[in-house]
């Protein structure tokens, strides 16, 4: 099972996503996070995969059920990838400066290194994201939610 990480005390409030999702228990445990500080909801592999490739994102929660839109983000243009791509390698970094012990360090580390050989001057726009453009071309897909 998967969990997403929203706000506590905040039942049937859109938007409330804290933008953390984990893909299992032992990340959700490493996650570097006071776990009792949010509302943690377990979610199935589906909706966390969908939610991971960018073609769901979830609104709000009430008791342990996720309300889940689909995600419209399509990226007609380079211009509008390359910033998303240095937002994410910005985060990615932070962790990696923050966390050389940490047993994830080795997996964003090597994600870090995809994302800086990436050459968008090669993609063919529009692409749904970028997490999709990876997973369509076998490559390693992660979300941005699931930086610790």
């Amino acid at each position: 099972m998967s969990y997403f990480i929203f706000q506590k005390n905040k039942e049937g409030i859109e938007n409330t996503f804290s933008h953390k999702m984990c893909e299992n228990s032992n990340e959700l445990n490493n996650f570097n996070l006071i776990l009792t500080d949010y509302k943690i909801i377990e979610e199935s592999q589906e909706n966390f995969t969908s939610v991971r490739l960018g073609t769901k994102y979830p609104l709000k929660y009430n008791n342990n059920l996720i309300t889940f839109i689909d995600e419209l983000t399509v990226y007609n243009q380079k211009k509008f990838l390359d910033p998303y791509i240095e937002k994410f390698k910005l985060k990615i970094q932070n962790f990696l400066n923050n966390n050389d012990n940490h047993i994830f360090f080795n997996k964003w580390n090597n994600y870090l290194t995809q994302l800086n050989n990436l050459d968008t001057n090669s993609i063919t726009f529009p692409i749904k994201s970028l997490e999709q453009y990876f997973f369509d071309k076998g490559n390693q897909a992660l979300s941005i939610y699931e930086v610790p």
